[in-house]
């Protein structure tokens, strides 16, 4: 498993943009090319610092699969001069050649960062010839239609401009190990082309078929079968029949996701980035965290949607069973994505959740979620609440249509809901990642004054360390630093955040700015040129509490309803960077934090047929080392 996660390394570099492949196998050759004995490129005239420089920018691109942030999609170049990466280079032919392939793109600014691509961002989701120009948003939004008359789902695509004639034609290039003879027309000017990343899927299928004869249990082997089919023939269906079977696989000793997963980058919001974790459950973290999935309905209860004396106590806004998910702690063994995450909801497709359930699954290596009581309320209680009301099929509905419930926002009853075939992507757009992070974040700060929350994980009145008010204070710090730091990620010159948790993170700030009467407050002392959040205790449960209800109650019934008007205009302006908030923007950006740079370990088959794991250094040194010998 951990082999077919490291083989879509190369998926996500190539989604990233068109340069990252082939800086990739630069900095891999020229470990090669001098034996990873770094110093000696010394001897090539370059400094100890060039050198440093050059390490440094290596390792940053390898954790994060590209030449572009995980976290902010912001562009990062080499703290180096042309002069001195040939000086590097010159250490081989190979390497030499290698650099000239790259050296242009990597090195150019604009573009700043990820997006629709034009002067100041770029993202190989949407590559096109040269003679091509760059696609449009107009164009990008037209294809969906398209491929929605055909049942083909957008998440393991890319959509690439070319001319032919003197006119516009689309490829949309789909994901599979198999290559189709020629371009499949769906519709005038628009072909489906079967064959993206195909050599690495070929290598994520044999490593499957491999796992799949050391699986533990027939269910296990099935979903493997479903994941190998997905990614053989590039079918979306099989890796829903995938997920069907993965998320009943509860309490696996050995935890996995991989595919096409999250469509955060994607500024049209469907296409998905690669992402595998391998990881092996931790059972006396699983058992805390057990304890806490049990309370689960009570804590719902608590909510500013719920209803007293309606669907148990829940409201019309939540399913009428919670089944509660499997929630499970896990060491992960590998993780190949442009972002070591910290947890994870899974899976996204909504009628899988509804009807199969949904699985959490936290990092205990990446984050410790004993020592993170609102990481568990976020995943379980965040993402896993709220009935999308929905027209599941032509003239059928999900909720009383005749009767419909009252929205709490405006006290009359809801006039909108999902149509069929429609979900919560499709209907939200590049919204829906960011909303729904946002309304996550939300729930758990909102239960941070629960006592029954707070006592599963060790946190009392009397607790030792820290009591239960010092947490519920230090969350309301934290939505301060938060926004604030957030700001580092927002491109001023695309005016658009480059990650939706940082966006979801500013607007709550700014929200509490202008409704919370003061609970919380940013001083800017220009002389120094610094920002103090200051957070006044008495108003955290009278002022602070009510406007984080407020917000998340607006947010939770605009997605179960499918008001998207209603949302962007609310949410939009919260996200507005301008006036003081640039200001503070400006110093925030000017003391930036460091960037997490993670090695992880490999693992190899011996020569008694075990397997050993191998772990390197914590350097630039380690990190490069430990790609090196993936061998991907």
């Amino acid at each position: 498993m951990a082999r077919a996660a490291w083989y879509g390394s190369r998926i996500v570099m190539r989604q990233v943009s068109a340069e990252s492949p082939g800086i990739f196998d630069f900095i891999i050759d020229l470990h090669h090319a001098c034996n990873g004995d770094w110093e000696s490129l010394l001897s090539s005239g370059i400094s100890s610092e060039e050198l440093d420089n050059f390490l440094e920018y290596a390792a940053m691109f390898l954790c994060n699969l590209g030449n572009y942030y995980g976290e902010g999609d912001q562009k990062f170049v080499p703290n180096l001069t042309e002069e001195a990466l040939r000086k590097i280079a010159a250490v081989s032919p190979k390497t030499k050649d290698g650099l000239e392939k790259i050296i242009g793109p990597m090195l150019a600014i604009p573009p700043f960062g990820l997006g629709y691509p034009s002067k100041n961002a770029e993202l190989a989701y949407y590559p096109g010839a040269e003679d091509a120009g760059p696609i449009s948003q107009e164009e990008v939004a037209k294809v969906p239609e398209v491929m929605g008359n055909r049942s083909i789902g957008p998440e393991n695509t890319r959509l690439r401009k070319l001319i032919q004639d003197g006119k516009p034609i689309f490829h949309l290039l789909q994901a599979s190990a198999e290559t189709g003879d020629s371009p499949q027309e769906l519709a005038d000017g628009v072909f489906l082309v079967k064959g993206d990343h195909s050599d690495e899927l070929a290598k994520v299928c044999q490593a499957l078929e491999k796992a799949r004869e050391h699986a533990g249990s027939e269910k296990q082997s099935r979903f493997l079968e479903h994941y190998i089919e997905c990614f053989r023939t590039g079918s979306l269906e099989a890796f829903q029949e995938s997920q069907k079977g993965w998320v009943t696989d509860v309490a696996a000793r050995v935890e996995n996701l991989i595919g096409f997963i999250e469509p955060y980058r994607d500024p049209a919001g469907i296409r998905a980035e690669w992402e595998a974790m391998v990881g092996i459950a931790d059972p006396d973290e699983a058992a805390r965290l057990g304890r806490f999935v049990e309370s689960s309905t009570a804590v719902i209860r608590q909510l500013p949607w719920a209803v007293e004396g309606e669907n148990n106590g829940k409201g019309p806004f939540e399913k009428s069973l919670f089944d509660a998910p499997d929630f499970t702690s896990v060491h992960a063994l590998a993780v190949c994505a442009s972002i070591v995450f910290e947890a994870a909801n899974l899976p996204n497709y909504e009628y899988i959740r509804e009807n199969y359930g949904f699985k959490n699954v936290v990092l205990a290596n990446r984050l410790s979620a004993n020592n993170n009581p609102e990481l568990p309320c976020h995943w379980l209680v965040g993402h896993g609440t709220g009935k999308l009301l929905s027209e599941t099929s032509p003239g059928v509905f999900n909720f009383d249509q005749k009767n419909p419930p009252t929205n709490p926002i405006t006290g009359k009853a809801v006039t909108s809901y999902y149509r069929p075939g429609q979900i919560w992507g499709s209907v939200f757009g590049k919204l829906g990642g960011t909303v729904e992070e946002c309304r996550a974040i939300l729930v758990s700060e909102y239960l941070m004054d629960s006592k029954e929350v707070l006592e599963i994980f060790g946190y009392t009145d009397n607790s030792s360390e820290i009591t239960a008010n010092d947490l519920l204070y230090a969350t309301y710090l934290n939505i301060g630093v938060d926004g604030l730091q957030a700001l580092q990620h927002y491109n001023i010159q695309n005016h658009a955040w480059g990650q939706v948790h940082h966006q979801a993170h500013f607007s709550i700030l700014k929200h509490l700015l202008q409704e919370g009467d003061g609970v919380i407050s940013i001083t800017h002392d220009v002389e120094s040129s610094s920002l103090k959040v200051q957070v006044d205790r008495s108003k955290i449960l009278s002022h602070g509490k009510p406007a984080l209800g407020c917000y998340l109650l607006c947010l939770h019934i605009w997605r179960c309803t499918a008001d998207v008007s209603s949302c962007k205009d609310y949410y939009e302006p919260l996200c507005a960077v301008d006036g003081e908030y640039d200001e503070w923007r400006k110093i925030v950006c000017s003391k930036p934090n460091p960037r997490w740079k993670f090695v992880q370990p490999n693992t190899f088959v011996n020569e008694h047929g075990g397997v050993d794991i191998k772990v390197y250094e914590e350097s630039n040194r380690g990190i490069i080392q430990s790609w090196v010998e993936r061998d991907i």
